[in-house]
């Protein structure tokens, strides 16, 4: 049967570059079936002729171009004869990789994501934090642990990227590393930055993750009960590492702050808010935004107590701090010591400090998000969880405010 052809040049308009100009590209069909791939050709929408298969005018722009497409269309027919005549199944995409494989320079995965890991790292410090980094790098070690897994390859071809593609790799962080739902979405969605780089620079046609959600659970976020934290502040220590590590949890529960930007605290961060009361205004690490602060007693009395330490005056900080692998070491002795249950990291004192602290306290959420620096209130409510305790209040308040006379409990009623 013989092969059915049509070979059709367009331009997409929604694409065009920062000149207008769009990209032209080459649409092949064989037997109904087709493929598409750019020309890295670019044209005024305006001066392209839909009829005439490329740019209006006699100008020396127009026939380059002109040309130049005439001879990519003589070098599809010629390998469709090629094809042929080796008896070698003809179809739009083998057709497709054909003209690819001499007309284009093909780009791998590991190729585009050591270019963009090699670029991030000289901006880190710069526009990236060095552990944002760090992530791509373990990305790409998971990426290529799975193309040899999976095909016994170092490497693939952009051009070879689908929905099946990531549907699998999904599947194997899932099984073969065991990593959580919300865990193997952060590499996926690594990996479809990079896609998205490759998208830009027209190295792909179609995006694999068109059909493709990042979907996420809602996590379980532990955190201090008021009770807890209560314990925590007045368990008295013998060791100085487990009164340092203490206190600087105690600092993050009442801040919101992170390890990472609680440890660069210094006294110039310290500044007079708008309401005449000290604040804490910095930049945070993680993400480059902007996070003030207003400073609660017990964050006053901490600060005071450690303004003369040997450390801070050496280190010109706010705190003595202990390594973050040591800190929540020693969490873990703390937590034993002051009878909690929950398992302690450094992270949870942020949690209590969305829930236990201001939540729980009428704080609302949108203040909450901007003290901890959220961009989105979404990520602020995966912090912050409403407890029992808030809930009761609250609709015992709103009794009271509708007229209801609160009842009597079952106990009281059966004394």
């Amino acid at each position: 049967m013989k092969n059915t052809s049509n070979i059709l040049f367009y331009i997409r308009r929604f694409r065009a570059n920062k000149d207008g100009k769009a990209p032209i590209y080459l649409r092949i069909t064989i037997q109904g079936k087709r493929a598409e791939l750019t020309t890295n050709r670019f044209v005024i929408p305006e001066k392209w002729s839909v009829e005439a298969q490329g740019m209006k005018g006699t100008g020396e722009e127009a026939r380059t171009l002109n040309t130049f497409l005439t001879s990519l269309r003589n070098k599809v027919l010629q390998h469709i004869n090629s094809l042929e005549l080796q008896n070698v199944e003809v179809t739009a995409e083998t057709l497709r990789q054909a003209v690819l494989g001499l007309d284009q320079e093909q780009h791998t995965l590991v190729e585009l994501f050591d270019y963009h890991n090699l670029r991030m790292k000289s901006l880190v410090g710069k526009d990236f934090a060095i552990g944002t980094y760090k992530r791509y790098v373990v990305t790409l070690g998971k990426v290529e642990a799975f193309l040899k897994h999976q095909f016994n390859k170092t490497d693939i071809l952009l051009s070879d990227l689908n929905h099946a593609f990531i549907s699998n790799f999904e599947f194997y962080l899932k099984t073969h590393d065991e990593l959580e739902n919300n865990t193997a979405m952060k590499y996926i969605k690594n990996v479809k930055k990079i896609i998205r780089i490759a998208l830009e620079n027209e190295w792909i046609d179609k995006d694999p993750f068109i059909r493709f959600r990042c979907t996420y659970k809602d996590p379980k976020r532990p955190y201090l009960t008021k009770e807890e934290l209560e314990a925590l502040i007045n368990k008295e220590f013998t060791m100085s590492r487990l009164t340092l590590v203490r206190d600087s949890f105690i600092f993050s529960c009442f801040t919101g702050l992170a390890y990472s930007d609680i440890e660069q605290l210094t006294q110039d961060d310290i500044k007079i808010g708008i309401d005449g009361e000290k604040w804490i205004t910095i930049y945070r690490k993680k993400t480059d935004t902007r996070s003030s602060i207003p400073l609660l007693p017990p964050v006053m009395e901490l600060i005071e107590k450690y303004r003369n330490h040997p450390e801070t005056i050496k280190n010109k900080t706010l705190l003595p701090m202990i390594s973050n692998q040591k800190s929540n070491a020693y969490l873990k002795e703390i937590a034993t010591l002051c009878q909690i249950d929950t398992y302690l990291t450094f992270h949870v004192a942020r949690y209590t400090f969305a829930t236990a602290v201001t939540l729980s306290n009428n704080v609302p959420i949108e203040t909450v998000s901007r003290m901890v620096s959220h961009t989105s209130i979404k990520t602020t409510q995966i912090y912050s969880k409403v407890v029992d305790s808030k809930v009761s209040n609250d609709m015992k308040n709103l009794k009271l405010r509708l007229g209801f006379q609160p009842h009597a409990t079952i106990v009281e009623n059966a004394v």
